[in-house]
């Protein structure tokens, strides 16, 4: 089979709900991945920022393959040998009381807004179903019909409602409507990306993050960081609210918490929040799996054992600066964090970031358009300087051909 074969079939059999890169991946390593044709790409996606360890990272999978062949799956009717072992070590981690297992972004963003509703009912005191919960236009925090039913973006929401109640939608980097929105007795909580990476990489101004951090404070009210994307490393600290001091009242992570293995996510809170949930009152068959216990462990010991947070931030600058000397008239804006970066592009007759993807994808190298008109650039975290400045010569050529 060769690529339009396996995309014919994916097109046949699948749902049409992606709009995929015509590429076929088979095989990766590192920041490296090679199609069904044996041609090696740059990653410069990193499925989302799943895989800020690289593809494949040997530490990681030895912990997955060992522990597949002893016990992967209880249900927490139950205890295991390993799970005991994991919140001890992500909870002294990331220094909380208290951590909820559970697998997808979605389902931890979910936990973190049932969690949020239960303080605002057994210790902030709001009316029972009153809480309401604040969030920012252009943000993603997964697909579900509660999530999307905050979301801003057209295509998440038609046809989807009728919509869960309870939210407040306010722009994104803005103090005063926060502010504003805080002044009902009835917010619980304040839910936020550091960085909005869906949106097109959009990083608030700086101050932004422990402003509104204090506002939430001087008002009894939690502030909820979905680090699901920025975290891990991604932006160059290892939580992107790192970068203003910011400790959450309820963090939210994600993706890389399994170097992209398998789905693994967490909710880390402190005992006045997470206890007010009791058994039986939530919960996932597979959130808290000793398969995925012992893969996040070894995960999050490769951030830091390999100083992941350290060499995004070092190679980011060197990004951004490389890509703001490029002369082109398409590129409008250069922006990001670490290895969290994103390229605003203008269309030059017809021509668009789609266009511009696809260059790069022949001259080696795999990214994907948001919004139509920024390109994302996200490598593994595992990249070197050397091999960064490989892939920026090959996205300068790929600018080349639309001069």
């Amino acid at each position: 089979m060769n690529t339009q074969d396996y995309i014919n079939r994916e097109d046949k059999y699948g749902a049409h709900n992606y709009h995929p890169l015509p590429v076929v991946l088979e095989r990766g390593e590192g920041p490296f991945v090679w199609d069904v044709e044996g041609k090696r790409y740059f990653d410069f996606l990193s499925a989302y920022s799943a895989v800020n360890q690289g593809h494949c990272h040997p530490k990681i999978i030895k912990a997955l393959t060992e522990q597949a062949q002893r016990l992967t799956l209880t249900s927490r009717a139950f205890y295991n040998s390993v799970l005991g072992e994991y919140e001890e070590y992500i909870t002294k981690y990331f220094k909380y009381d208290k951590v909820l297992p559970m697998n997808s972004g979605a389902e931890a963003d979910e936990t973190a807004l049932k969690l949020c509703r239960k303080w605002a009912y057994k210790k902030k005191g709001i009316k029972q179903d009153k809480a309401k919960i604040i969030c920012c236009e252009g943000n993603f925090h997964g697909r579900t019909i509660t999530i999307v039913s905050m979301s801003t973006d057209p295509d998440a929401r038609n046809d989807y409602g009728p919509f869960t109640p309870g939210f407040v939608i306010i722009p994104y980097n803005d103090l005063r409507a926060l502010e504003n929105a805080l002044k009902d007795p009835d917010v619980a909580g304040f839910l936020v990306e550091p960085i909005q990476g869906e949106a097109g990489v959009y990083v608030p101004d700086e101050g932004y993050l422990k402003k509104s951090y204090d506002l939430c404070k001087k008002h009894n009210v939690l502030f909820i960081a979905d680090e699901v994307q920025t975290g891990l490393g991604r932006t160059g600290k290892l939580l992107a609210c790192d970068h203003e001091g910011v400790r959450p009242d309820i963090l939210i992570l994600g993706k890389a918490l399994s170097g992209g293995v398998m789905p693994v996510s967490v909710v880390l809170a402190d005992d006045e929040i997470m206890l007010t949930i009791k058994p039986g009152e939530h919960g996932s068959t597979f959130g808290g799996n000793a398969l995925a216990a012992k893969v996040a462990i070894a995960a999050l010991e490769v951030i830091k054992n390999e100083k992941l947070a350290e060499n995004s931030e070092r190679l980011g600058k060197i990004f951004r600066d490389e890509m703001r000397s490029i002369k082109s008239d398409m590129i409008e804006l250069v922006r990001g964090k670490g290895l969290l970066n994103a390229v605003v592009i203008k269309p030059k007759k017809g021509k668009t970031a789609w266009d511009i993807c696809l260059a790069m994808k022949d001259k080696g190298l795999i990214a994907k358009p948001t919004h139509e008109h920024i390109i994302r650039f996200a490598p593994p975290l595992v990249i070197t300087e050397k091999q960064l400045r490989e892939a920026i010569s090959l996205i300068r050529d790929a600018f080349k051909l639309f001069e």
